[in-house]
């Protein structure tokens, strides 16, 4: 199970299943979806940075077009500079909020139609602000690191696919599961082309507590899908290994989660994970992060 030499970077045919960086890539073609539709869910799963940048583009927008309205009705609002766009937007941005400082007043029935329907629409931007940003800040995230690479390797005498993870924060991650997933091509007996799933059984799927970090294994035996395998044939199969992660977060007491997967070109034969553990002379242990994603030979000397 050596990796050969001179092996060209493997070129993806098919997504990654657990992306990296750049997303999910897929392209879908024939399926009715609505613009705006699942808009909630979509903005839960964004970054911070889009959600802010949305929200602020959004709130811009609502007192510009009232700002708009206020000054074609002309002379809607009282103690404003006559045609001034600035009094008519921070107009708007007091009435959106509710604010009132009483300077800036509605004149005439048509200003006091647009600022209730102005009103209702603050209601509306305020109520989902706070809701995805309370979804957002109280949904349940783990933070694990992942080694960058994997290892296949020798392990008390046998072949082991090895990788390395770390929980990130402060805290304990109680009864953290692990569960590894091998996909890959095969040809079935008709000559149809499948992408098919198996289970890998790990050596420990289970820890009592993550507070650190944990190397996961499995045993490449007889009866693993690994058996035999090398750089070649993984890529051959576009094979890629996801790990999936759960348990429960202590100081939340909420079940949290996280994965990972690795492809060919992530895959290191005949290597080790660096010692990162260090017990000093005081008995106080070092964890040394730094050191987390090295490598080393595995090879006797």
């Amino acid at each position: 199970m050596k990796r050969k030499k001179n092996v060209k970077p493997l070129i993806q045919r098919h997504p990654r299943m657990v992306a990296r960086g750049d997303g999910f890539k897929v392209i879908s073609t024939g399926r009715h979806k609505l613009k705006f539709g699942d808009t909630y869910a979509r903005l839960l799963g964004a970054s911070w940075h889009r959600i802010i940048v949305i929200m602020v583009a959004l709130y811009l927008c609502i007192n510009i077009t009232f700002a708009l309205a206020y000054l074609t009705i002309g002379n809607g609002i009282e103690h404003a500079r006559a045609g001034s766009f600035l009094d008519a937007f921070f107009f708007s941005v007091q009435t959106l909020a509710t604010i009132g400082y009483g300077v800036l007043t509605p004149h005439g029935d048509l200003a006091n139609l647009v600022v209730t329907i102005e009103s209702m629409f603050g209601f509306a931007f305020y109520g989902v602000v706070t809701g995805v940003v309370f979804s957002k800040f109280s949904r349940p995230t783990a933070r694990i690191m992942f080694s960058n690479n994997a290892v296949i390797t020798e392990h008390e005498g046998k072949p082991h696919f090895m990788l390395r993870l770390a929980n990130e924060r402060d805290n304990r991650i109680v009864d953290a599961s692990a569960k590894f997933t091998l996909m890959r091509d095969e040809v079935t007996k008709e000559g149809v082309e499948m992408r098919r799933f198996y289970d890998l059984p790990l050596v420990r799927r289970q820890i009592p507590v993550l507070r650190l970090t944990w190397t996961v294994m499995h045993e490449i035996n007889a009866e693993s899908p690994l058996f035999g395998a090398n750089t070649e044939t993984l890529a051959a199969s576009e094979s890629e290994i996801i790990v999936s992660i759960n348990g429960l977060d202590e100081t939340l007491s909420q079940t949290v989660h996280a994965r990972h997967s690795y492809i060919t070109d992530e895959i290191v034969f005949d290597a080790a994970f660096e010692d990162i553990l260090h017990r000093r002379e005081d008995y106080v242990l070092e964890v040394h992060y730094d050191r987390f994603h090295q490598l080393k030979t595995n090879k006797p000397t």
